[in-house]
């Protein structure tokens, strides 16, 4: 595993409060359920259900990311990203990443992620990787829409929620690959 921290470095270049996350998958720093990995060896791509509170008043809008900074691409993968959650919206049911965001609320955006899909994918870590941490962030933003177009990155999504940022919440499982 690596020391980096995406996170806490966004959290020196603006400070900003954190609100709860939890999941009834799994508990921070935990190692993520089978359900949750990649499809194969009775994996799922299923992501895990999210519950959060405690955000600031003034949020307009939730986003929900999941990325992996020690895949070894020297930019991380990202897992999962959706925009435009309403304020309404405080949890996310198991299993809300599948194909095509049909679990989502309406008005959701969900973003192409490292593999080309609108979805959510599980864990992977090739082997000999060693544990990779897996980040998954609800983001309070100061906005109803952030402006990403569909076509955009994870990472667009991530700029938008440093400038439109009220607030970040952020639970971390792991998974190393049973190869080695």
């Amino acid at each position: 595993m690596l020391d980096y921290d995406p996170y806490a470095a966004l959290q020196a270049l603006k400070p900003m409060p954190a609100f709860t996350l939890t999941s009834a998958d799994f508990a921070e720093g935990d190692e993520l359920p089978l359900p949750l990995r990649a499809s194969g060896r009775g994996a799922g791509d299923r992501s895990p259900q999210l519950s959060w509170w405690g955000f600031p008043a003034a949020t307009q809008s939730f986003a929900v990311t999941c990325f992996d900074p020690d895949a070894p691409s020297g930019s991380g993968w990202w897992h999962w990203a959706v925009a435009n959650i309403p304020v309404t919206v405080t949890s996310l049911d198991a299993d809300a990443g599948e194909p095509g965001g049909l679990k989502l609320p309406h008005g959701a955006l969900v973003l192409r992620n490292e593999d080309g899909e609108r979805r959510y994918v599980g864990s992977s870590p090739p082997a000999g990787t060693g544990v990779h941490r897996y980040f998954f962030v609800v983001h309070a933003l100061d906005v109803a829409r952030p402006r990403v177009d569909p076509e955009s990155t994870p990472a667009v999504l991530g700029a938008q929620c440093f400038f439109h940022g009220l607030a970040r919440a952020v639970l971390t499982g792991t998974a190393v690959n049973p190869d080695g």
